[in-house]
């Protein structure tokens, strides 16, 4: 062997992070001297920032790659290194905030799961003076994934980040401190029910609402009521999560109060929709169920949390967030509005799902559609998104 070859017990710190490239070896350092492969990924990441944007990428997917390992590596070294290597060191350019925007997310989820609540308290003792610092963020990301697992609450340290981060006002900071009833799907995945994709799987799950005629008549009265704000909001789990195109969500009134009957499939097709452009050309009918808001909030929710096809998993406390302001932009309800009030005035609505066979509906990938009636039977929200390129 070349005596200028690295051997077992080099100083990691010394050698270039992407050396260690097996798995095993950097488990093995991250358990036995995490310290030296912050060291190391501080350097990459410095020499990175002023060598442009390759190296940059070049020491993200690296750096976030170490971090990754380190929090999934049981121990307070570990789970300190890996945020401040995420929070601290990534480069600041177009490229860093991007990709780092996705790591903080990746690594807080696996603190979540991996570490002990012990070895994470820690973390929080120094309070934050910036909403947007990334060291901050990822904290905020941490508690948004303790949240999610019932975890955290009565720590002082933890509560006092929280307090914090409100006050600076971090978007992650609005969210509810423990799940409600109406999240207990969120990151559940039950055998044998994955996105439904035919009119079948629908009628399986979700009873159907028969067509009447009066529905399509009334559907015809409808009158658009653009809003681009609220718009863009009711889409954000999918254009955050990458999904491949942009959802269509469109807002209506009625001249009067609609007749529960009558929301049913033969109603939607009377809108103005992109989503139904042909329906009736092809093979196969459209078809309308009733849903309930916990289907609907956890389909958004999963629609950022796994990410489009290919697209970017947000991890669950942002993927919380965009189904939150997702829902309550299909409400229609300020921001101001408290979660369990949102909660009360979700369930005195009438949900639809629907699909059709158009150019839209794929069938393939992911297609998701929802109608929602409000209690005055006056005003009616669709959105449609669809994870197939239409051109692809």
């Amino acid at each position: 062997m070349n005596g200028n070859q690295a051997k077992p017990g080099d100083d990691a710190s010394r050698r270039p992070l992407g050396d260690l490239s097996g798995m095993a070896e950097l488990r093995l350092r991250a358990g036995s001297r995490p310290e030296e492969l912050y060291e190391a990924a501080e350097r990459l990441c410095r020499e990175a920032s002023d060598d442009g944007a390759v190296a940059s990428a070049t020491a993200v997917r690296t750096t976030g790659r170490v971090a990754d390992v380190l929090a999934e590596t049981r121990s307070r070294d570990c789970a300190r290194f890996a945020v401040d290597m995420v929070g601290r060191l990534l480069p600041t350019g177009p490229v860093g905030r991007q990709e780092g925007d996705r790591l903080r997310r990746s690594v807080a989820a696996k603190l979540a799961k991996e570490q002990q609540l012990r070895d994470l308290v820690p973390l929080f003792e120094e309070l934050p003076d910036d909403a947007e610092d990334p060291s901050a963020d990822v904290r905020a990301c941490l508690l948004g994934e303790l949240a999610l697992i019932g975890a955290g609450r009565g720590r002082p340290a933890l509560d006092a980040y929280a307090e914090r981060l409100r006050e600076l006002g971090h978007p992650l900071a609005a969210l509810p401190g423990t799940r409600f009833d109406i999240e207990h799907r969120f990151t559940v995945r039950v055998r044998g029910l994955g996105s439904v994709k035919t009119p079948d799987q629908l009628r399986s799950r979700f009873p159907e609402i028969l067509p009447t005629d009066s529905g399509g008549a009334a559907g015809h009265t409808a009158g658009q009521t653009p809003d681009g704000t609220r718009a863009r909001a009711a889409a954000e789990p999918f254009t955050a999560g990458g999904w491949a195109r942009e959802p269509e969500v469109r807002f209506f009134t009625l001249p009067r109060p609609l007749d529960p009957d009558d929301f049913n499939i033969n109603f939607v097709k009377a809108l103005p929709l992109d989503c139904l452009v042909g329906e009736g050309m092809r093979r196969g009918g459209a078809v309308a169920c009733r849903t309930t808001p916990d289907d609907v909030l956890n389909t958004l929710f999963a629609a950022a949390y796994d990410g489009g096809v290919n697209g970017r998993p947000q991890g669950g406390a942002y993927a919380r967030l965009y189904a939150w302001n997702s829902l309550y932009a299909l409400l229609g309800l300020p921001a101001d509005v408290p979660f369990p009030e949102a909660v009360g005035q979700a369930l005195d609505h009438r949900w639809l799902r629907f699909m059709a066979f158009t150019d839209w509906f794929h069938h393939d990938t992911a297609d998701e559609a929802f109608a929602v009636l409000d209690p005055t039977r006056t005003r009616v929200t669709v959105l449609a998104a669809t994870d197939t390129d239409a051109d692809g």
